[in-house]
């Protein structure tokens, strides 16, 4: 019997969106089990949402979407260490543009020192959906505009958004 294809998806998910959910359903379909990792960013002061709250709304969002192979956890440590521990060979990391490319492929080279085996398979954005971003959505929260079409399933509240960063 062949190992699982296992992968981790990564990110701040600060929050969720609907480019993030792109990317997570493409992998769901080429993978048999797929981790959807939210990690503290360094680079990122404090953020916009709670980290349990990032949990909940990616959690919400996977489950609307019936994706039975996908299961979202937090990390706090490194990339490489949270593979390890659930067995993911694979890094999926998804590509809007030139930049990000740019920006993914250097991480990829990164990773491939903390832990050799680890393979980083890159995939395009929907072109409809380049322009959406975690910052975008932080944007529209800031200034009180429509979140329709930047967030899965409505799953956002701005309840839950930390107006004191």
């Amino acid at each position: 019997m062949a190992e699982p294809r296992i992968a981790m998806v990564t990110g701040s998910y600060d929050p969720i969106t609907v480019g993030h959910m792109h990317l997570i359903r493409i992998a769901a379909g080429m993978f048999d089990k797929v981790y959807v990792t939210i990690c503290a960013n360094t680079e990122k002061a404090g953020g916009a949402f709670l980290p349990e709250d990032r949990v909940t709304l990616a959690k919400d969002a996977v489950e609307k979407a019936g994706l039975s192979n996908v299961e979202v956890t937090l990390n706090g440590g490194l990339v490489s260490d949270a593979a390890h521990a659930c067995g993911a060979k694979y890094l999926v990391r998804g590509l809007r543009n030139g930049m990000d490319f740019a920006y993914e492929y250097d991480l990829a080279g990164i990773m491939k020192r903390f832990d050799p085996a680890l393979e980083t398979v890159f995939l395009p954005t929907d072109p409809t959906l380049a322009c959406v971003s975690a910052t975008y959505v932080r944007d529209l929260l800031k200034y009180g505009c429509s979140l329709e079409g930047s967030v899965p399933n409505g799953a956002l509240t701005r309840a839950l958004y930390r107006r004191d960063k």
